[in-house]
C-alpha cells in the first residue's frame, strides 16, 4: 500500500465513521436527506475515510474509499507507540474497527503533509 503523502491531495470526510459508512453504503435508505452524509444515489458516490483497526495487538489506522459495491483499502499505517496505547486505553483495550480520535486526525494529517 502506498504512502499517505501520495493522497494528500485526496478529499478526506474527516467525520465519516465507520459506523456512517455502513449506514450508508451497506443499509442504503437508512440515512436522512438531513443527516451530515446525504444518502447513496448511485455507483458513482464514494467517500474516503480513515478508520482505525484495533483488532490486532498494534492498532493501524487505514485509509478507505468505499462506494456501494466495494470498500477499497488505499493505504495502512502503524500508530506510533505512545499514540497507539493512548488510544488503546481510550477504548477499555477493546478489539473493532473505530473512528480517529481527534489526536489521530491530528497524527494522520500531518502524514498527509
Amino acid at each position: 500500500m502506498g504512502s499517505l503523502r501520495n493522497f494528500r491531495n485526496m478529499d478526506i470526510d474527516w467525520n465519516m465513521t465507520p459506523e456512517d459508512a455502513v449506514t450508508m453504503y451497506l443499509e442504503w435508505g437508512n440515512n436522512s436527506w438531513h443527516a451530515e452524509h446525504k444518502p447513496v444515489t448511485s455507483k458513482a458516490d464514494h467517500s474516503t475515510y480513515f478508520v482505525v483497526y484495533a483488532w490486532d495487538e498494534k492498532p493501524r489506522a487505514i485509509l478507505i474509499r468505499r462506494n456501494s459495491e466495494e470498500a477499497r483499502e488505499l493505504a495502512e499505517v502503524a500508530l506510533p507507540t505512545d499514540l497507539a496505547q493512548r488510544f488503546l486505553e481510550s477504548t477499555g483495550r477493546h478489539k473493532g474497527v473505530y473512528a480517529p480520535t481527534p489526536e489521530i486526525r491530528s497524527w494522520l494529517e500531518h502524514q498527509l503533509n
